[in-house]
């Protein structure tokens, strides 16, 4: 009987295919060993993808010429709790036009509220007057109201990553769907989108949750670090269904992998990626065959490159890529079709 390939042989079969494949067009036979690997063991896919995803993140730096410096792309090996510098929270879309609103918000932040907002593709971060920052992810809106008793903020919609300084007295207190979110010091995601219930995780502290309706903080949820929460709608109380969740490191690196200007996936379908890419760009991941769409994808990607994206997908998964516009457009094919034009 064979011997199963481990994970480290997959990946390291995954990053010699990737670096024949970037050299250009496989002869004959080097294309039927490359599907013959491919359709082999299920995870190659997952490998391919994030072999492909980390190669297209190095020709970027590249291309960016000597004075790139990689350590701007890096993970932040500081704990969460204190504020991303402002070439971590920007380099990624390199829009002096969100660099200078950064400087505009600056620590001078009115009392009296004021709204903040981001376009679609851009992340702005906000450091507020108390010291804390909110880092506002694509199209996310905030209103900001502080006072003598409490540091109020409400998430009127999108996702937006709160780093809280510490303030016995004044509490940290986010508003969003007739919830209230306190917190003393704490580091917390909460994403409002559409119609999907508002989502909240917690990865430093200690933020604790109430609806509007219950008396002040009588019916209370305290989230802990690496815990999610789905918040229901406030009118109906909370449901059975809100209840803490516990979550893997991993699973909550994964999920604010955007304050990176990235995107990870360990999974989703390739329908799901292609709607995450979305709120990021108007270019628009078209996938027009069920199977492809139902196809799961791993890797870590840039969130403002849809083309590439599609790209890795179309190799890994044998389909042709075209576009048409502001359409990407997936279909199944041949591997000679992968290169959109």
């Amino acid at each position: 009987m064979a011997e199963r390939e481990t994970s480290r042989d997959i990946d390291q079969a995954a990053s010699t295919w990737t670096a024949r494949l970037d050299r250009g067009p496989l002869p004959p036979e080097g294309d039927e060993a490359f599907l013959a690997w491919l359709s082999g063991d299920p995870r190659r896919k997952g490998a391919l993808l994030r072999a492909r995803a980390l190669a297209m993140m190095s020709e970027s730096a590249q291309a960016l010429g000597p004075s790139f410096d990689p350590i701007a792309f890096e993970a932040p090996k500081r704990s969460p709790l204190a504020s991303l510098s402002r070439r971590q929270a920007l380099a990624w879309t390199g829009s002096a036009v969100a660099a200078a609103s950064l400087l505009a918000l600056g620590v001078g932040m009115p009392a009296a509220g004021a709204v903040i907002g981001t376009e679609r593709g851009e992340v702005r971060l906000a450091p507020l007057k108390d010291g804390s920052t909110v880092l506002l992810n694509t199209e996310t809106k905030i209103r900001v109201r502080y006072s003598k008793g409490e540091r109020f903020v409400t998430l009127l919609k999108g996702e937006a990553y709160f780093s809280v300084a510490r303030d016995e007295k004044r509490p940290f207190i986010v508003e969003v769907n007739g919830h209230r979110l306190r917190a003393v010091q704490a580091g917390f995601r909460v994403r409002k989108l559409d119609e999907a219930p508002v989502d909240v995780l917690v990865n430093e502290g200690q933020v604790d949750v109430a609806a509007l309706n219950q008396p002040a903080f009588a019916s209370t949820v305290s989230l802990k670090a690496n815990t999610r929460l789905t918040l229901s709608d406030s009118a109906n109380g909370r449901s059975a269904a809100d209840r803490p969740r516990p979550i893997a490191p991993e699973a909550v690196t994964r999920e604010l992998a955007w304050r990176e200007g990235k995107l990870a996936f360990e999974g989703e379908s390739l329908q799901q990626a292609a709607d995450t890419f979305t709120r990021y760009s108007d270019t628009r991941i078209q996938i027009r065959d069920a199977g492809l769409a139902r196809e799961p994808v791993t890797g870590l990607f840039a969130a403002n490159d849809p083309v590439g994206f599609s790209r890795a997908v179309a190799r890994v998964f044998a389909a042709k890529l075209e576009q048409d516009g502001d359409n990407l457009v997936l279909t199944r094919g041949g591997l000679h079709g992968a290169g959109a034009h």
